[in-house]
């Protein structure tokens, strides 16, 4: 009988290290690049007579900056993304941007997995079309992305969205909450909402919530309020989940416009930067870490911010079943920022910021202003 799972995270570590050069397999990869296999399970072995199985997933949010087609629409304000628009926004430039987005999204996690996220939520998305062009780019083609996408009120016709690996991830439910705030003079500002996903992957339930919360035009502290607002309607939304499941397995993502150590963050919703420091029913900050150190997902005059945040709840940090902790369930292994070199300018003023497609109005053909971020989740087999 398979002798009791007490591994801790580094051993989980170093099995995978092992594993991957002892020629096992690591969660979702394939035999090849274009033939994925998303059951395949990762093996880690500790010794002859028992080796040690695992499932590996990563789950991801990557802001896309202006994923727009070339089609005016006159419901929004898109004018400036059409061919003839202050952008000469031209099919050949939709579609390279198309590509780009695709080849970003194809490598996240992929070194730890062997496979695209699982699970991919997006921010600045005109409408579900330029979603399925992105699932069907031949580099996505492949891995089967399911679409999630509402139509949001903002003015400027940009969504949040979800991709899910269709082998992997089996949605249930999928609903909007609205964002209602409004200006000093009682307007209300429209917005993007909120978008509240659940479902199973490998068999576990999970709730994952997209955001992009509003701005910071016109100053960081005078816009402040807007942000808080969007924190409480998350709140609002986990309380909501965990009133029916006091042990949901919950991920929020999104780009917050705020950082990990903003009030919205702090003080609303009550994240920790530590493991330690979260209690039953609190989250956790995945990203704050490289935040202290100084590690952003997008730069502003000289300075860095961490915008592209994820949280987790607290079973995801114990790995807990009910009040039992049991390590045949999902559990936090690790977070990251994909930053690769090939996303940020190599050169001029702005080396070292990310690579996007306009700056100042002019041309770039390259990928976005804000780098993706990630969490791997882990799990043994018995």
């Amino acid at each position: 009988m398979m002798k009791t799972f007490r591994l801790t995270l580094r051993r989980i570590g170093f099995l995978l290290f092992v594993a991957i050069f002892s020629g096992f397999f690591i969660a979702g990869c394939g035999t090849s690049k274009n033939a994925p296999q998303p059951e395949a399970k990762a093996k880690a072995q500790t010794s002859a007579e028992s080796p040690k199985k695992f499932v590996v997933r990563t789950i991801a949010f990557y802001n896309q900056e202006n994923l727009f087609d070339t089609i005016d629409d006159p419901k929004i304000r898109d004018d400036d993304f059409t061919p003839k628009g202050s952008y000469a926004w031209t099919g050949e430039r939709y579609r390279h941007k198309i590509h780009n987005m695709a080849k970003v999204i194809s490598g996240i996690g992929r070194e730890q997995t062997g496979i695209p996220p699982v699970i991919l939520g997006v921010a600045e998305v005109e409408n579900r079309s330029v979603m399925e062009d992105l699932a069907n780019d031949p580099q996505l083609k492949p891995y089967h992305y399911g679409i999630i996408h509402f139509d949001s009120p903002d003015h400027r016709g940009i969504d949040v969205g979800l991709f899910y690996m269709k082998g992997v991830f089996n949605p249930t439910r999928a609903q909007v909450f609205p964002l209602k705030i409004y200006d000093d003079q009682g307007r209300r500002i429209y917005t993007r909402d909120v978008l509240l996903v659940s479902g199973n992957m490998d068999g576990e339930e999970l709730f994952i919530i997209v955001n992009h919360w509003p701005s910071r035009r016109g100053g960081e502290a005078r816009s402040r309020p807007l942000r808080m607002a969007a924190a409480r309607l998350d709140m609002k939304i986990i309380d909501s989940i965990q009133r029916e499941n006091k042990f949901a397995k919950i991920i929020m993502m999104g780009d917050l416009n705020d950082d990990p150590d903003s009030p919205s963050v702090k003080e609303v919703l009550r994240a920790k930067g530590k493991k330690a420091d979260v209690q039953s029913g609190g989250l956790y900050a995945a990203m704050e870490h490289f935040y202290r150190a100084g590690i952003g997902t997008l730069a502003y005059r000289d300075s860095w911010n961490l915008f592209d945040q994820i949280f987790v709840s607290y079973p995801l940090i114990q790995g807990t079943v009910g009040r039992q902790k049991d390590y045949s369930t999902f559990k936090l292994w690790k977070s990251g920022i994909y930053n690769k070199t090939f996303l940020t300018n190599r050169k001029g003023a702005f080396k070292g910021y990310p690579f996007r497609t306009y700056a100042g109005g002019q041309y770039l053909g390259g990928y976005s202003d804000h780098f993706p971020t990630y969490i791997i989740l882990i799990k043994q087999i018995n």
